[in-house]
């Protein structure tokens, strides 16, 4: 039985004064989380692959080999297979020695006013923004760490692209994120890549609360070098939980500056789900991986975003400017910039109010075409109010996720169907029927 983030989900329409500093009741003394002591620190980067020197000529006298000369250009897209990209370096912005975490106000993941209720303070083990542990899940032996990609080129008689598919947020549940790829036929019963020249879009937040946030990255790692070899592809967009956690790794406790008081990425990590196995496993190859992510894309008309916010304008004028913007901030390596670029994708509900909403989703697809919004990042839930009501009654459960749900006249589809709240985790086929 799953649990309710309520936390991070009962906030109003309005932003508040000082959204994104919250008292997290942190002890003094850094919590433990098991035995990884470079939790805070960088590998060392990638070896750069190498080609021998020339060989000397035989007919002249022995002529020492010239040394090795590093070989940069035949890499393959690095969103097809970021293992063999050892461009990026990682900042060394990790955890000053001996620092604990920062006794002061903290920021969650959403905008929380200061006076939300959450678990018991003093409870150590209450690690995630919920009243209970969230439940744990038999791991998928899909998509580990350490798999080896094999894949086969297969041609296509298909002439021109496949259909289109999006994904909504699945938060460490990989195995129901392999159920319903499965049931679109998108993988096989082995979780390879069975779909051919289809195209799949993840929309960002595959860690936190849920149990194996790195199978999932891992597993659309691999799926996105067996779709391109099979003439489709497999893609994804950047979600705020992914800020989050390379924002975690990188700066650890180093202290912000948030809205209304100090704050840490480590203490706003563990608020919104951090979990301690994904922290243990992650990798450089899944932070160099995040890192690259575009922030939005229009596929078929449709403009795709993780966040039903209007914060894209902030970083330009079309959907190559947004991208390019947001990677050249993020590689920065800033504690500050990236705490900023986090901050402003948890903004939520900007489509949802009748009145103002529908002109919300018109200034994003006049501003970058399509005709349409799709997002996740606020459940479905949450969208219609069945949870999370302001005056604070729980008593009401969500009701059954069938699908995604459109609203804001039309103009917009909510694709985060709740799966950390007893909901479904959505795989859907675009355009919609309706």
């Amino acid at each position: 039985m799953r649990t309710e983030t309520l936390r991070d989900f009962r906030v109003p329409v309005t932003e508040p004064a000082a959204p994104y500093a919250v008292s997290t009741g942190l002890p003094e003394e850094a919590p433990v989380y098991g035995e990884y002591p470079a939790y805070y620190e960088d590998a060392a980067p990638a070896a750069v692959p190498q080609q021998p020197g020339y060989a000397p000529q035989p007919p002249a006298p022995p002529v020492p080999p010239a040394p090795p000369v590093p070989h940069h250009d035949q890499r393959q897209d690095p969103r097809q297979d970021p293992r063999q990209d050892p461009r990026h370096e990682e900042n060394a912005h990790g955890r000053p020695q001996g620092g604990h975490p920062h006794p002061h106000a903290h920021a969650d993941a959403e905008p929380v006013p200061a006076t939300t209720q959450g678990p018991e303070e003093d409870d150590l083990e209450g690690y995630t923004p919920t009243f209970r542990d969230l439940p744990v899940i038999g791991r998928s032996p899909l998509g580990g760490p350490g798999d080896t990609v094999q894949v086969q080129y297969v041609p296509q008689d298909t002439a021109g692209p496949g259909p289109l598919y999006v994904v909504g947020d699945v938060h460490g549940y990989l195995d129901e994120l392999v159920t319903e790829l499965h049931a679109q036929g998108l993988i096989d019963t082995e979780g390879r890549w069975s779909a051919g020249n289809a195209r799949l879009w993840f929309l960002g937040d595959f860690t936190d609360r849920g149990p194996d946030g790195i199978g999932v990255i891992d597993l659309v790692m691999r799926l996105s070098a067996e779709a391109a070899a099979a003439g489709g592809y497999c893609k994804a967009l950047m979600g705020n939980h992914e800020l989050l956690l390379i924002g975690a790794k990188r700066f650890g406790d180093t202290p912000v500056v948030s809205g209304a008081g100090t704050a840490t990425f480590q203490a706003a990590w563990l608020l919104n789900g951090g979990q301690r196995t994904d922290m243990e496993r992650l990798q450089d190859v899944h932070i160099q991986w995040m890192s690259r992510l575009d922030a939005t894309v229009l596929e078929e008309d449709h403009l795709l975003l993780h966040s039903d916010t209007t914060a894209y304008l902030d970083y330009g004028d079309s959907i190559e400017d947004v991208n390019d913007t947001i990677h050249e901030l993020l590689n920065r390596g800033d504690v500050d910039i990236t705490w900023d670029l986090f901050r402003k994708f948890t903004k939520r509900f900007a489509f949802r109010d009748e009145e103002t909403g529908p002109q919300a989703v018109r200034e994003l697809l006049d501003t970058y075409g399509g005709s349409r919004v799709v997002h996740g990042h606020s459940p479905i839930p949450y969208l219609l109010g069945e949870v999370g009501t302001e005056d604070g009654d729980e008593s009401r459960g969500p009701e059954a996720v069938d699908g995604p749900h459109v609203y804001a006249d039309g103009l917009a589809i909510a694709m985060d169907g709740g799966v950390t709240m007893a909901g479904k985790l959505l795989v859907v086929r675009l355009p919609l029927s309706d």
